[in-house]
């Protein structure tokens, strides 16, 4: 069985991209989703090379990385905060990314995103199709729902077309496990 980690990007105990990404989990048959919630991570410190020279990594981290390192795939749903990653997400990112080359190990990757309003975070989701590359990402598939509460309801996307295209990504994703 496959194990894919499963992130919402966002350091909210309550996320509208915690559920998206559960539920675009939820319909894959034959995985192992291994839920990283990134709010349990908000109280590492900030990182800089100081810090990690002084004080070393996190001990949530080095696990943290080693999960990284036994999973066959990822997907993560990203919040977006004035245009760009949620803080804590891209703290935990920045720690991981110190923990060895290819932090992403070249394994498949869905990315995907929502938010309230009609562009869906299609900003911060554009900034890690570009950028997920060059920590070891393969980027299989990319999906953005726009306007999530009138799009999501009762656990799952109601809207027609919205759920063809994350069929479609999804299809895209689970060929390249």
């Amino acid at each position: 069985m496959k194990k894919i980690i499963v992130i919402g990007a966002s350091s909210g105990i309550k996320s509208i991209n915690k559920d998206l990404v559960t539920y675009t989990s939820s319909l894959i048959d034959n995985i192992e989703p291994l839920h990283v919630d990134i709010s349990t991570y908000n109280t590492i410190p900030l990182f800089s090379p100081e810090h990690k020279e002084e004080f070393g990594s996190p001990k949530e981290i080095i696990e943290l990385s080693k999960l990284f390192n036994t999973c066959d795939g990822f997907m993560i749903s990203f919040a977006e905060h004035n245009g760009s990653f949620a803080a804590s997400y891209k703290n935990v990112i920045d720690w991981l990314s110190v923990q060895g080359k290819n932090l992403f190990n070249h394994k498949p990757m869905f990315l995907m995103s929502t938010s309230p309003g009609p562009r869906g975070a299609s900003t911060v989701l554009d900034s890690a199709v570009n950028y997920y590359p060059h920590m070891g990402g393969k980027i299989c598939s990319k999906f953005s729902l726009p306007s999530f509460y009138d799009n999501f309801k009762n656990n799952e996307i109601v809207n027609p077309e919205f759920k063809a295209e994350l069929t479609t990504e999804l299809s895209k994703f689970e060929s390249e496990l």
